[in-house]
């Protein structure tokens, strides 16, 4: 049976601006080729890499006259890009490198997924596509605290999602389970914070020394994925206070928790030693990235007192923006008067001001993740063998059909920074199961990111996302199937 030629437009996230042309099909011949100039080198590479494996040629990469040409050229916003492909030749238009990447991205979904598959479908489909996003921020969180994952395996997700324009990786390093990131002069941070036995279950030991977490974040720059590193802070701090007593109020020993519950631990406000700490902290996570975030948590602080939670965050914002980085918090740290450049992560399930509206009045931008739409732990239907349900079970639908600009009453369009998909590792062991949480979820909240608000369509949506079952399943990915998507097409 012959594959199914894929539509310019059957695409995830959907451009702004589909035209197609069905006389124009550019034919994958074995001497394709792939050309830019050499400030485009590593992304006409990491084209090259892909048609190779999707058609089996040779595919050359040269400074000029290929028959799929890289241009550094032509729009002056950022992600912004054009792709034109004809029967001589394809053709991707960008003024910065992130628009390249992302024109490559959207390439990418139109050929074959393997060379077996492009013995059947030889052409790339005709026409012009032009885009550009929505939203600056695009995010995805994965927790390394409740379940440790391997430098591998994150390397692994920041594949998956830069496939799909998510361009931020907030990773969440910290909480009561364990402690993930080397931090010099605090050695039992990681010693005992990220030991075996750490994690909920006892089943997530590990940690990142410093040059893995370099590596990490020179890996997501090459495919234009911001790290965006969380300290969570003043509560869910358990694991650091196991490793080092003083940090408890009384100065005494705390033992380990790998219990999935929240809210019991905190620092103490009124102690020098505590933002002697922090500042550690801070300082060092900053020097280690060179994104401009840096997210300091703040939430479900129950332990900590309204007023020692307003002292502690008044100390701790500007500790971020005095080793140059733009501080990000969950919803609960806009009770506080924030920094100008300060961005809240709104998470609620029921919509509540808790001071973000607030904050957008004043000119704050907010980052969008409610639980009830966005988090991919959350459990697909009352029998999904993985995740949560606090939330609620979220449906592919129900990841899709929603809007971030009218969520929270006050918070419009224009205060938005973006939406992020976290996915919490309390019920996660390995890649797959990344994989089943996130897919196809995560495309939902790309789409919502980067594709125009009235463009949007479940109906468009469901169809395209059908596409992508055979491709998955040819690469091996362990994707939920979801009985509201027609995989068999």
């Amino acid at each position: 049976m012959r594959a199914t030629l894929r539509r310019l437009g059957d695409v995830i996230p959907l451009p702004v601006s589909v035209r197609p042309d069905p006389a124009a099909n550019f034919h994958l011949s074995p001497t394709v080729s792939v050309s830019a100039a050499p400030e485009a080198a590593d992304i006409a590479e990491q084209l090259a890499q892909l048609l190779r494996r999707a058609t089996g040629h040779p595919v050359p990469v040269t400074r000029d006259g290929g028959s799929i040409r890289i241009l550094l050229e032509g729009y002056d916003k950022n992600e912004a890009y054009r792709i034109d492909i004809t029967a001589e030749s394809v053709t991707l238009r960008a003024g910065t490198g992130s628009g390249l990447f992302a024109a490559v991205q959207t390439l990418r979904q139109l050929l074959p997924a393997e060379a077996a598959e492009a013995a059947e479908i030889e052409v790339v489909p005709g026409g012009t596509i032009e885009d550009e996003p929505r939203f600056a921020y695009r995010g995805a969180m994965l927790d390394l605290a409740r379940h440790f994952f391997t430098p591998a395996e994150i390397r692994s997700y920041i594949d998956t999602i830069a496939q799909f324009k998510i361009n931020h990786l907030h990773l969440h390093l910290t909480d009561d389970q364990g402690w993930r990131l080397e931090i010099p002069g605090w050695p039992r941070l990681t010693e005992i914070g990220g030991a075996e036995g750490t994690g909920v279950d006892g089943a997530g030991g590990g940690f990142l020394t410093r040059p893995e977490y370099a590596d990490l974040v020179a890996y997501a720059e090459r495919r234009f994925v911001t790290i965006v590193p969380e300290i969570d802070l003043p509560g869910h701090v358990n694991a650091a206070q196991v490793a080092y007593p003083e940090l408890t109020c009384d100065g005494e020993p705390v033992g380990p928790r790998t219990d999935a519950e929240v809210g019991y631990s905190s620092l103490c406000a009124n102690r020098e030693e505590t933002y002697a700490f922090v500042e550690d902290v801070i300082r060092e996570v900053a020097a280690l990235t060179p994104g401009p975030f840096l997210h300091i948590g703040g939430d479900e602080a129950f332990s900590t007192p309204p007023e020692d939670y307003r002292t502690f965050l008044t100390r701790v914002l500007p500790m971020v923006g005095k080793y140059g980085k733009r501080v990000v918090g969950w919803h609960e740290m806009a009770a506080v008067d924030l920094p100008p450049t300060a961005v809240p992560q709104y998470w609620r399930v029921e919509p509540a001001d808790d001071g973000v509206a607030r904050a957008a009045r004043t000119g704050h931008q907010v980052i969008m993740s409610p639980a009830d739409r966005s988090y991919l732990d959350m459990k697909y239907d009352k029998d999904s063998p993985l995740g949560l349900d606090w939330a609620g079970v979220v449906g592919v639908e129900r990841s899709y059909d929603w809007d971030p600009a009218v969520r929270l009453p006050g918070v419009g369009e224009e205060s938005l920074l973006g939406v992020e998909a976290p996915l919490w590792s309390e019920t996660l062991r390995s890649v797959a199961d990344i994989e089943f949480m996130a897919l196809p979820r995560l495309l939902a909240i790309a789409e919502i990111g980067w594709t125009p608000r009235a463009a949007r369509d479940w109906s468009s949506f469901r169809a395209r996302l059908a596409g992508f079952g055979p491709r998955w399943t040819a690469e091996g990915v362990n994707f939920h199937r979801s009985p509201e998507i027609d995989w068999e097409g």
